[in-house]
């Protein structure tokens, strides 16, 4: 019999490591047969022991690739010019892309056939095989990465005294049956690649930046991150009723929080470019990327129709009761407007979904000739911190932290935003800082 290595044979000498490669490259290809105890020019030396080594390369396949691949591979052995040989013949699995468990699903964990060599896969390739086998749900594909970390979640599960662990993930689908994470995991951990750009504009357009920031990690960690950012920016204009002062912020707390989580849960995650929010003198502005799924229009969602790209990651929010039903955050942004002349607008692109919140402390006369100094505002978090240096002679970050139950990063910022408005001033630094009030 004369053997000759092609697309769909391989020759190895001896059983060695390489041989997972192999079985991985014709798994994810169009299946092929390794024959063990041939040289690459096709002599044939032969194989002893072989059960022992069967065993063994049985064992290497079924610990080291993932997804499982044993039921597509089968064992014999023949016997050539009086020696024998091992045959190992791999089917096209169903599981594709396969990879060796300790790479991953990168280009040096996952192999496919091409010509007489296997070789890696291309980044495009392995986005292919997976949306082919997993179907066309983000949420539940394989991630690329899967060396992932969940602190964020653990906490938010750990504050509402829910269990989050392998069981609990395999549940809410952060897990797949094969343990292995989809994207849904990949968007809840630490090492989401998807971020938040978020910004705070001197006027009714974008000519001046005041602050940007670019929020990344964990969607959860982005939550809290970006809402603290919206309320350091929150400001509160005071006005009065004969003796009686009235408090009014600029932007209503229950519109903000829907409008963050809308950006969050409907965002088309299957693109990378960054969710958008904008901070003018007159409005906020929350862009998240896709615009409507087919069969649905702007009526559909203003009344109450719910159909959610991304289910899953829903089901998370409402477990953790940040979403109270399905498809009520519109009626409640809409809501808390409902004594108020501007109303909160939505703009719709094929690609993009744009919620519009208008400042409520903006009159349409001021908002018309973008007199920002006509608005003499002041954050409810600063009148908190104000109303502590009045009461202490003088404020720390570890003071601001406990006051407002913020993290030292936002106390910090805000701080700093005080200084720079010169509501505060900073005495010392390092570990001996202190914020008091202007002589």
């Amino acid at each position: 019999m004369f053997f000759q290595e092609n697309e769909t044979t391989e020759f190895k000498e001896i059983v060695v490591e390489d041989i997972k490669k192999e079985v991985i490259a014709f798994a994810n290809s169009g299946g092929g047969t390794l024959y063990i105890g041939i040289r690459d020019d096709g002599e044939i030396i032969g194989v002893e022991k072989t059960n022992e080594e069967m065993l063994k390369i049985s064992n290497m396949i079924r610990d080291s690739i993932k997804p499982d691949v044993t039921m597509f591979v089968h064992y014999d052995t023949e016997e050539q010019d009086g020696k024998k040989i091992i045959v190992i013949n791999v089917q096209r699995g169903t599981g594709r892309p396969y990879y060796i468990a300790k790479k991953g699903l990168r280009p040096e964990g996952v192999y496919i056939r091409q010509g007489t060599s296997s070789v890696p896969a291309t980044d495009t390739a392995i986005r292919h095989m997976i949306k082919e086998t997993d179907g066309d749900s983000f949420e539940e594909m394989r991630s690329l990465e899967q060396n992932l970390t969940f602190q964020s979640v653990k906490k938010e599960f750990a504050l509402r005294n829910l269990e989050f662990g392998p069981q609990q993930m395999q549940t809410l689908k952060i897990l797949n049956s094969d343990g292995i994470y989809t994207n849904l995991g990949l968007l809840l951990s630490e090492q989401c690649i998807h971020t938040i750009k978020a910004a705070c504009f001197q006027g009714t357009d974008q000519s001046v930046f005041q602050d940007r920031r670019e929020f990344s990690g964990s969607l959860m960690q982005q939550l809290n991150d970006v809402y603290s950012y919206i309320d350091m920016h929150n400001q509160i204009r005071s006005t009065f009723e004969d003796l009686r002062r009235i408090d009014i912020l600029d932007y209503p707390k229950v519109a903000v929080r829907e409008a963050l989580l809308n950006l969050l849960v409907h965002r088309d995650y299957a693109f990378r470019a960054s969710a958008l929010i904008s901070i003018y003198t007159d409005r906020i502005e929350f862009v998240s990327i896709g615009g409507l799924l087919p069969g649905i229009a702007l009526d559909d969602i203003m009344s109450g129709v719910s159909v959610c790209r991304n289910q899953n990651l829903a089901n998370i929010f409402y477990r953790l009761e940040l979403i109270e039903a399905y498809g009520t955050g519109m009626r409640k942004i809409m809501g808390a407007y409902r004594n108020m002349d501007r109303k909160p607008l939505v703009e719709i692109t094929s690609n993009s979904f744009k919620i519009i919140l208008p400042n409520s402390n903006v009159s349409t006369e001021s908002y018309e000739t973008d007199d920002s100094s006509s608005v003499n505002s002041i954050s409810q978090n600063e009148r908190k911190i104000l109303d502590y240096v009045k009461d202490n002679a003088f404020v720390t970050r570890a003071d601001v932290e406990k006051l407002l139950e913020i993290s030292a990063s936002t106390a910090s910022r805000l701080l700093k935003h005080m200084v720079e408005k010169r509501d505060l001033l900073q005495q010392k630094k390092g570990k001996k800082t202190k914020y008091t009030l202007p002589e």
